[in-house]
């Protein structure tokens, strides 16, 4: 029974998975934050510039 704790104790396997788990989900915070701040960045660009257009035309 020792033995099998002792085999239980060093086995890392799970905490390589966690851990490649975290980086996962980091990665995926930081992409889904930048796409929000590029998403605003790009509708502020577009609406000056249809501001712009609309007082060009009229």
């Amino acid at each position: 029974m020792s033995k099998l704790f002792a085999r239980f104790a060093k086995d890392e396997s799970g905490a390589t998975a966690i851990e490649y788990g975290l980086i996962a989900a980091l990665i995926s915070v930081a992409i889904i934050a930048g796409a929000g701040a590029l998403g605003n960045e790009l509708s502020n660009k577009f609406t000056g510039l249809g501001t712009t257009l609309k007082g060009a035309g009229g």
